[in-house]
């Protein structure tokens, strides 16, 4: 046993470029995975295949080509930098895999494995717990390590959420303030997390409730009892209820009630993505805007900023 560690940090993954057939590729990969749509097959995939994608894959791939950077998707972008920057900073092998798409899941632990690492640190960044998105890397990290012909199993330390960790916090914080100073101080400042339906919660997930704790965390280290700060559910999807408020219908009603000027933050994306640049700096954008705001900016989120890789660095040695 040499006890070598190494790190594997995961992402949701993307599209390989924003046209509709990767686009179709994709959404079928997400799309398919049982923790996040748990209807019977025998209803989802005709559903998907037959209606879902077919609709909406022309309109999504024009959405990633709104925000697409000259060396690809920008959620594979910072999270390519934030894996090299993690390894630089750690002295340790880190390697970076998606849920969807490539690099793979798989294909990351073997690279690992290959450079003699029997202890590997699973970080998914996903600062909330979900069982949408933190259970579905188990799942495949899981079904990776069952299905290798290799008999070595390594040892495996999940951290499952850091919604809560001091340093996460405090690079949410900088980033507040950094707008703060650049922009002005806001009327308000909305905090938005990706949703899940509400019957997820039902069903015992603490996606919320970690959320929350995030919210109230940082509003205690900015320790602005002046600004308000609302916290919001964006990127709902299908029928059923998902977790209000509504982000965007909460941006809609806040310039009636005297919001003029507003700064939104995301803290559960690690990266920016097409959640974050297209629909809350894009569209929600214009729904302020529309509906009488008269500034509206949007807080990056932690991508590859050195706060962030310290972060990352001292969850992956804490778990040592």
């Amino acid at each position: 046993m040499t006890n070598k560690q190494g790190v594997l940090i995961v992402n949701l993954g993307t599209p390989k470029e924003p046209t509709t057939a990767a686009v179709k590729t994709f959404l079928s990969k997400f799309l398919h995975d049982y923790r996040v749509v748990d209807l019977p097959r025998i209803l989802w995939c005709p559903i998907l295949h037959g209606v879902i994608i077919p609709l909406r894959a022309k309109r999504v791939a024009k959405l990633y080509s709104s925000i697409w950077m000259d060396e690809g998707s920008p959620l594979m972008v910072y999270s390519v930098r934030q894996a090299r920057a993690l390894e630089a900073l750690t002295g340790m092998p880190v390697e970076l895999g998606m849920s969807y798409g490539e690099p793979s899941i798989g294909g990351a632990i073997d690279k690992l494995l290959a450079k003699g690492v029997d202890k590997i640190i699973v970080i998914p960044l996903y600062p909330q717990f979900s069982s949408s998105t933190v259970s579905s890397v188990w799942d495949s990290v899981s079904r990776h390590l069952q299905t290798m012909k290799n008999r070595y199993t390594p040892a495996i330390n999940f951290i499952n959420d850091y919604a809560d960790h001091p340093a996460y916090i405090e690079a949410l914080k900088a980033s507040v303030l950094e707008s703060f100073e650049a922009n002005g101080v806001p009327d308000t400042l909305l905090v938005s997390y990706h949703g899940i339906p509400v019957r997820f919660s039902n069903e015992g997930d603490k996606y919320q409730d970690r959320c929350a704790l995030t919210t109230k965390l940082l509003t205690e280290a900015l320790n602005m009892p002046s600004l308000k700060i609302v916290m919001t559910f964006q990127s709902r999807f299908g029928r059923e209820p998902w977790l209000t408020p509504y982000t965007d219908e909460t941006i809609k009603n806040l310039p009636a009630e005297g919001v003029k000027s507003l700064q939104v933050i995301s803290p559960g994306f690690a990266a920016d993505c097409l959640e974050t640049l297209e629909e809350l700096d894009e569209q929600n954008r214009e729904i302020f805007m529309h509906a009488g705001g008269t500034s509206f900016t949007y807080i990056p989120a932690l991508n590859d900023k050195p706060v962030h890789i310290e972060m990352l660095r001292q969850l992956a040695e804490g778990a040592k």
